[in-house]
């Protein structure tokens, strides 16, 4: 994205360039003198060094000077804070391990801030920093509960996260508010320079005592765009609805089919597999949003800045307006489509053969959900092939590739973790009937293996034709981060190759306890010791695809990436290459956009939780059996089979015993009984607490379930 703010003549490696060259900090006056501005040049030149300094490029010094982070023993980077008061520094340098940031070092800085820092020391191959300055504030909402103490009223945070106390802006009618209200207000000054923190009340809440209310809750507190801005909303009014066939490849008389969730409503993709003399022949059919959406547009500009959409049950906060999202863009039934296709070409074996791409147009001929085809093709219910018998030919050739495809990925050692996610069942009114685990079907499979398949085709593409995309990246897990898993391993007696880490071994692990009941135990710690998947500008390969090339290409109505990643590729199918960006705008935007993926999974996280908290609001008192499914120093926390929630056992409640925490053997033990509790082990307990505001579910241990007790020396 151009940004104007930019002085004529200089770019971000100029600047570095001078300062490298010059070696000291320097003021603005030296580097318009450098560089030989005028007067009106110089103020353009100060709004952009200040754009570096937010984003942590440059550091602004006291004496009004600004120099290299790195000259100066600086890292910067996003701070995430932790319930304990401590934190850590994703730093901005890509490559760099995050440094741990003690609560004592934390000077005035919020969780998801980008700060600027200084490394102490190194403790068992740890770095510990101290923050030195805050160059952006992430946070401008706060919410919490009121503290009145006399004439003053003060915004308590919920989050454990954030320690500050708000004061409530003095001009407010404290009539009004009540100690214990749950209110959610602006951040108008935060904590810098001796001053208390203030804030503005935007609303008080009557308690979270629905779906709705806890939605609108988590969407103040985490700054959510609401609705989109009129200038967005106009554009998207304006764009022209007809399908433009001109020059693509037209694909409407194929048997394209959208397979998705029941309740959803932007589809992205459409898939139709054909069977040759040679093999398979796939076809994936991408939305194309770059039609509409272009850059340097309203509607650009705002997809960027939200990065992705944002998912809540029944609900979600769109990265595009509804007009595109579930109109225009959206590849519904029977309607003319603009698309981006992959076709792919399979021998009998699913080995791949040839791959090319094309601008397309599409007709979906139906639009089938998950558990449709389900039960169409593995649980063989006749009423569901009746409904889609002219289909059937076709998905049961779906169903053959997908499987060919995921056994070619196994050989090559891509890990398949096979942990449940939560589903969410709604009634008519809204409300919440139930909370399941959502069992991971045949049909979804089908659908990742030919995401994973375009994905790859169109990286190992670009790849060679030297474009910029924005690579998706998975790291290997850090070698002390394994090494509490491989003591899991071989106190479970549970073989484990030597050396670094690499995914056909710890493929090798999962399969071979597959069944056992350690299954539950050994995939939820190794996929703690996992790094968390990004984007970057360089790429370095998909760690838990065991992929040399990957990218984001088949979500553009909902990710931001894969966007970018259209424009790329039309350019090269229409010989008119985009402008390639510089690696640190690059860069730039891939730290924001991870970031914003980042909030959108902490946000759906935070509503699964409390959710589920509100869900077990009546259901105090009542007993349940599950498993332990992550230990603390504090308690540990139960995964209820009955009902998919998790809650947490307080060591405090543990009246028995005083029980030790042993991290290394992810369990506690009674220092006098010797009674042990780790992951895995089945427990009954009785729901004892469910506060939503506090997004707490507390549980009261009542024992193991016969037949589960563990030898004391297990």
């Amino acid at each position: 994205m151009k940004n104007r703010k930019n002085p004529p003549d200089i770019t971000k490696d100029m600047l570095f360039n001078i300062f490298k060259r010059e070696k000291r900090p320097l003021a603005l006056e030296e580097l318009t003198r450098i560089l030989g501005f005028t007067a009106k040049q110089k103020h353009s030149l100060k709004r952009f060094i200040k754009g570096l300094a937010r984003e942590g490029s440059i550091v602004s010094l006291k004496n009004n000077r600004y120099g290299l982070p790195e000259e100066m023993s600086l890292v910067t980077g996003t701070l995430w804070c932790t319930r304990s008061g401590n934190g850590f520094i994703i730093p901005e340098k890509k490559g760099e391990r995050d440094l741990f940031v003690p609560a004592r070092s934390m000077k005035n800085a919020f969780h998801g801030d980008r700060v600027v820092a200084r490394v102490e020391h190194t403790f068992r191959g740890r770095k510990e920093a101290r923050i030195v300055s805050v160059t952006q504030r992430k946070m401008s909402n706060i919410v919490g509960f009121i503290k009145k103490d006399r004439n003053l009223a003060y915004v308590i945070p919920e989050d454990d996260r954030v320690s500050s106390h708000f004061l409530v802006n003095r001009r407010t009618d404290l009539g009004d508010l009540h100690n214990n209200d749950l209110v959610a207000a602006r951040i108008t000054r935060f904590p810098d320079e001796g001053n208390d923190p203030e804030c503005k009340i935007l609303t008080v809440f009557p308690g979270l005592q629905d779906l709705k209310s806890i939605t609108r809750f988590v969407e103040y507190k985490h700054g959510l765009p609401l609705r989109f801005k009129k200038l967005v909303e106009t554009e998207a009014r304006a764009l022209d609805l007809a399908a433009d066939p001109t020059d693509r490849l037209d694909l409407r008389a194929t048997k394209h089919v959208t397979i998705d969730g029941e309740f959803s409503k932007d589809f992205d993709d459409a898939v139709c597999v054909e069977k040759t003399d040679q093999g398979f022949v796939l076809y994936v059919s991408i939305a194309d949003v770059s039609y509409y959406v272009t850059p340097g547009s309203n509607l650009d500009s705002e997809a960027y800045a939200r990065g992705t959409s944002v998912y809540f049950p029944g609900a979600v906060v769109p990265m595009l307006p509804r007009r595109l999202s579930n109109g225009i863009c959206s590849l519904n039934p029977k309607e003319d489509r603009l698309t981006l296709t992959v076709r792919l070409t399979f021998d009998h074996n699913g080995k791949p053969t040839g791959a090319s791409f094309y601008r397309s147009i599409i007709r979906s001929i139906m639009r089938l959900t998950y558990n449709e085809v389900e039960d169409a093709l593995i649980r063989r219910d006749g009423k569901a092939a009746k409904k889609i018998q002219k289909l059937l030919p076709e998905l049961e050739l779906m169903g053959e590739l997908a499987s060919l495809l995921g056994g070619e990925r196994e050989k090559r050692g891509s890990l398949d973790f096979d942990l449940p996610e939560p589903e969410v069942i709604l009634d008519i009114e809204g409300d919440i009937k139930n909370i399941l685990r959502s069992e991971r079907l045949f049909s979804h499979r089908i659908i990742e293996e030919f995401m994973i398949a375009a994905n790859e085709a169109v990286a190992n593409f670009l790849s060679g034709k030297g474009a910029s995309p924005l690579f998706r990246i998975h790291e290997p897990p850090d070698i002390e981060k394994l090494r509490d898993f491989k003591r899991l391993l071989q106190a479970l007696s549970v073989g484990y190759t030597k050396g670094p880490p690499n995914t056909r071994d710890l493929q090798s692990v999962l399969t071979s306890v597959e069944g056992t009941e350690y299954e539950f135990l050994i995939n939820k710690v190794l996929l703690r010791s996992m790094k968390q998947a990004r984007y970057s500008a360089v790429n370095k390969g998909h760690f838990g695809l065991a992929s040399d090339c990957y990218l984001h290409f088949t979500s553009p109505i909902r990710r931001y990436p894969d966007l970018l990643c259209h424009r790329i590729l039309k350019g090269i199918l229409a010989n008119t290459p985009i402008k390639q960006r510089t690696q640190g705008e690059l860069e730039k935007m891939a730290t924001h956009l991870s970031e914003q993926e980042r909030m959108a999974m902490e946000v759906e996280r935070e509503i699964e939780d409390r959710t589920r908290v509100l869900f077990m609001k009546e259901r105090v008192g009542e007993e349940y059996d599950g498993i332990i499914s992550h230990v603390a120093s504090f308690g540990f926390f139960v995964e209820l089979f009955d009902v998919f929630v998790e809650g947490l056992v307080l060591l405090s409640d543990l009246l028995d015993d005083y029980y030790r925490f042993e991290e290394e053997k992810f369990r506690i033990i009674g220092r006098r009984t010797r009674r042990i509790y780790r992951i895995g082990d089945k427990v009954r307990v009785r729901v004892t607490l469910a506060d939503v505001e506090k997004n707490r579910l507390h549980f009261t241990l009542l024992g193991k379930p016969e037949g589960t007790k563990r030898n004391k020396h297990s």
